[in-house]
Order: C-alpha cells, then structure tokens, then sequence
C-alpha cells in the first residue's frame, strides 16, 4: 500500500512525562484511509494531526456505525528501541469488529505497516518514564451523506497516537467495583464481542452510578438474566478462588480482550489452573465472603492489570485480600509490561519491533 507523508510543519511542544495524563495529549501526525464501493480501501495518508470534515449527515452521527481498537506502543529507555505488543490481534479483532458492524474488512498487514510508519515519524512523542507509552487508536467510521438505515458505503479509517501516563491516577492500586444488577451494558446476538462505541455509550450511566457511589468501576452481569459476570468497565475480569483462576468465557456479550488472551496464556505457561467458564454472581459473592476469593483482577490494553480491592453488590461488601495487591496480579503485572518494555525476555514472541 503506498502511503503519500505530508509532514506536519508546525510541531506542537511535548508534554513532560510527570504530566501525562490519559488520551488527552495528541501527536503531530494522524494516518487516514478512505474507503468507497468503487475503490475499496484506498488514498492511504499520513497527515498533520488536526480536524477531520464532516457533513452533519454523516451516518456515524445518527446510526452510530464505527468501531474502534486501543494498543500501545513502548520505547525503551536505553538503546530507544520501540516496541508493540501484540498488534496483528487488535487488527484481527478490528476485522472481526467490522464484520459485526457491517463495515468491510481491510488488510490488517498493510495497516500495521502504515502504523509502524506514523510511530517512526513521531518517534520523539513516546516517552520512556516508567509506567507511560504511546497509546495508539485507531478507528472507523461511517461517512455515507444520507440518513437512512442501512450499512454505509463510505467510510474513513484514522489513526492517532497519544503519549500517555498510568491510566489510573492512583497507579497500581486495588479499585473499588461496584456490582451492576439494573442496567445492560450487552446481550448475547448483540454487539457485546465488537469494539464499538455504543457498548461504551450504553456503559455510561452504569459508570455515572457506581461513581456517585464513590466506586471506580462497575462490574457488568448478563444482559439476560442479571445472574453471571461479564466484564468490568473498559476490562476484562479474573478472579483467584481456592487457587483456581476463574474467568468469564465468551459467549458473543464479551469482549474477546488481547491482555485477556495474554494473561491466560502467561497464567497456563506458569502451571496455574484456568477455568473460561460462566461465573455466577453468587458464586462470587459467598466466594467474596467466605474468604475463598483470594484475588481478583482487570486486564486491558490501557491498564495492563488492575488489582480489585472490594465488591459491593447492593450493599453486601466484600474486601479482597485486605485491600492489597494479590501476588499473582503482581507478578501479570511485571511480567506483561516486563515483556512489553523489553526489560523482560518474550519466549511467546509477543513483541514486535518498530524498524
């Protein structure tokens, strides 16, 4: 795929590290990639970060028809090599996003290639403090003029890049969740498996919810019938109980995370028992009481791991380990971002250097 550069010629002053904070500082340039019925993917770009133009009948306004992935990008502090953890499966998941979502598929090699070719040109944009990196979105949207309900014909694919800090302001510390049993956030036949933004719209006032409650994140259950656990917030869930991992299986209301997928492989290459399976909410809770719950924990790409220090479920709270990162949540943590930031030796083949 040939990509035309047009090089920002005004660069904007870097943010320093200690004031990183999440998806909220942008880099000079963006990628983007038209696509039409005639043309397919084509007119790939690389071009000044800054305002795309839209008409108001842009089908991404009314229909919500977009997807999107997160990765990260890791630069080492020593010799400035650059490295991305796993990112063929974002744009496999992207690709599987785009089947749900009735968007046509792209070729994730040549996409990739593009992104290694913006991160080399912003290159000066990752920082190397410890705990930050570049956080990389991209994303699709529906471009179609017209409103009316129906897939769209057009579409633009973008790419931005954001260096970032610890995506919790309270760093590697156990968070509060609040266990959610009136709201849906997905249902089985929906589009619970996609990485698309209505899941996370529909997220919302589950999370405005648990935040007036004074807890961090809430713990979504089935769309059905309120009775199993599904995932946390932007997260996926692991809980350790009487020395067995237990995680929700995917069952189409899941989202299928690349951190999910790498803990339970690291988990499994250390001899640790791990169970995919439906968890129901009361085998948690009386786990969660009983003392059983030894651990339990989040993982995603912006998180890496977060360490789950209390539920509440309507009232019956429960603390986990005294409030106090668990071993084996410590131990995902070094390891992932051991391997993501070189420090660590990669024996799956995780990493992929940026050249």
């Amino acid at each position: 795929m040939e990509i035309k550069i047009t090089k920002n010629t005004a660069p904007k002053a870097k943010v320093p590290a200690n004031e990183l904070r999440f998806g909220t500082t942008f880099t000079d340039h963006m990628f983007i990639m038209k696509h039409d019925s005639e043309n397919g993917w084509h007119d790939a770009q690389i071009v000044p970060y800054g305002p795309i133009s839209l008409e108001p009948s842009a089908m991404v306004f009314h229909y919500a028809q977009e997807i999107f992935e997160g990765l990260k990008a890791y630069r080492t502090k020593e010799d400035g090599e650059i490295f991305l953890f796993r990112p063929e499966k974002n744009f496999e998941r992207m690709n599987l996003s785009c089947d749900r979502m009735c968007i046509p598929r792209f070729d994730g090699e040549q996409v990739l290639d593009a992104l290694e070719q913006l991160i080399k040109l912003d290159a000066s944009w990752i920082p190397t403090a410890p705990g930050t990196s570049l956080y990389i979105r991209p994303f699709i949207i529906a471009t179609d003029r017209q409103v009316g309900v129906h897939p769209s014909h057009e579409y633009l694919f973008i790419i931005i890049l954001s260096p970032v800090g610890s995506y919790f302001k309270e760093g590697l510390k156990p968070v509060k969740i609040y266990v959610e049993t009136e709201y849906t956030r997905a249902a089985r036949g929906g589009t619970g498996m996609a990485k698309c933004g209505g899941n996370y719209a529909a997220s919302l006032i589950g999370q405005q919810k648990a935040e007036k409650l004074q807890y961090s994140q809430v713990l979504w259950l089935d769309g059905q019938e309120h009775k199993y656990v599904e995932e946390v917030g932007a997260m996926n869930v692991f809980f350790k109980i009487n020395g067995t991992i237990v995680t929700p299986s995917l069952d189409g209301s899941i989202l299928p995370g690349i951190t999910r997928r790498s803990v339970i492989e690291l988990l499994r290459h250390k001899g640790y028992t791990v169970e995919e399976r439906l968890l129901h909410i009361d085998e948690l809770m009386e786990a969660a009481n009983s003392g059983a719950l030894e651990e339990a924990w989040g993982t995603g790409t912006a998180a890496v791991i977060s360490p789950i220090g209390e539920l509440n479920r309507e009232g019956n709270i429960c603390v986990i380990n005294n409030n106090a990162i668990g071993p084996v949540s410590q131990m995902l943590y070094d390891e992932l971002t051991g391997i993501q930031w070189g420090l660590k030796d990669d024996p799956f083949g995780w990493r992929r250097i940026v050249k």
